[in-house]
């Protein structure tokens, strides 16, 4: 433990250049005491840590002074693909190994290359979460994580939508997937690969047994293939819609993706402004929630029976704030 976290302090002068004790305490996440026995320990270990004093003062290594020590261990290649992902990464229970992965690759590019990858973290962050959407509470993703690394079966208790609600399931887990801010587990129930969101997970055990994941299994292609069959099932058929132009300033915040490109793409403009375009809907629920998201910016005219069911919602609404 303590030799991983000299090994960190190193990396941290080598890339970052001088570090005051108490920025390499926050970095490291260890007490300011803590960096004091460290670079005494660095020192008497033949590190040339130099102690600038004063106000401007810090710990730095000599100029041109590096250490090749930045080889990544098993857990921490692993973590790769995370490195710019500390949110998702965290959420893992792999916060540390990514940040030490990215240390790691830091403190081996060349100076030039180093400057340039230091530029882009400061400029660019993803942040995966829906606007308006908050965080999914998943106290065993990170449980199921390693499950799901180590290729051991489970056992959950899982929240449905049907009844009946709660079910018990023995799982394969074979991959987790972040999809605007949720969670979902990718595993086999009898050998069948299923979705399963993480939130809806109510309790969750390991059974001490090892399954042997396909070697053929592509979770990223899975994936694809089961957006595309849900798309598939949720849509009923089409509706006729006409919306104003502040309604199609709106669109994108509204609609989802398909119904936004359907309006691009079957849309017809008339002299008044409005656009009248055939759009996709799931159910009679979804599609009046839908429209009266617009207001008065939007007008469904097809099919004549959803019209109709609209009408009477919005008679229904106006109704609760007549004088």
């Amino acid at each position: 433990m303590r030799a991983g976290r000299l090994l960190s302090t190193l990396l941290v002068l080598q890339t970052r250049g001088r570090r005051t004790a108490r920025q390499l305490a926050d970095e490291l996440e260890v007490s300011v005491r803590t960096v004091y026995r460290d670079i005494a320990a660095l020192q008497a270990n033949g590190v040339p840590v130099l102690g600038d004093a004063g106000h401007d003062g810090g710990y730095r290594l000599p100029d041109g002074y590096r250490t090749e020590l930045t080889g990544l261990t098993a857990d921490e290649a692993g973590t790769l693909f995370l490195t710019g992902l500390p949110g998702p990464a965290a959420a893992l229970g792999l916060g540390g190994l990514a940040a030490a992965t990215t240390l790691k690759l830091m403190a081996a590019l060349p100076e030039g290359l180093r400057e340039q990858a230091t530029r882009v973290r400061d400029r660019f962050h993803v942040d995966t979460p829906d606007w308006y959407g908050t965080a999914d509470d998943t106290p065993h993703l990170s449980a199921i994580a390693r499950a799901a690394w180590e290729a051991r079966r489970i056992e959950v208790r899982y929240r449905r939508w049907a009844s009946p609600r709660e079910v018990d399931r023995t799982l394969d887990p074979y991959g987790l997937v972040l999809k605007g801010g949720h969670w979902y587990l990718v595993a086999a129930d009898r050998g069948d690969p299923r979705t399963y969101r993480v939130s809806r997970v109510l309790a969750m055990s390991p059974t001490g047994e090892v399954f042997q994941r396909p070697r053929d299994f592509d979770l990223a292609a899975h994936w694809r293939d089961y957006l595309a069959e849900f798309d598939a099932r949720r849509v009923r058929g089409e509706m006729t819609i006409r919306l104003s132009p502040t309604g199609l300033e709106m669109l994108t915040d509204l609609l989802d993706g398909a119904s936004a490109r359907a309006v691009a793409e079957t849309g017809v403009a008339g002299p008044d402004g409005w656009v009248t375009a055939r759009i996709p809907y799931e159910s009679v629920e979804h599609t009046t929630s839908l429209v009266l998201r617009f207001g008065e910016d939007a007008e469904l005219l097809e099919p004549g029976w959803m019209r109709e069911r609209l009408a009477a919602s919005a008679r229904a609404i106006a109704g609760k704030y007549a004088p």
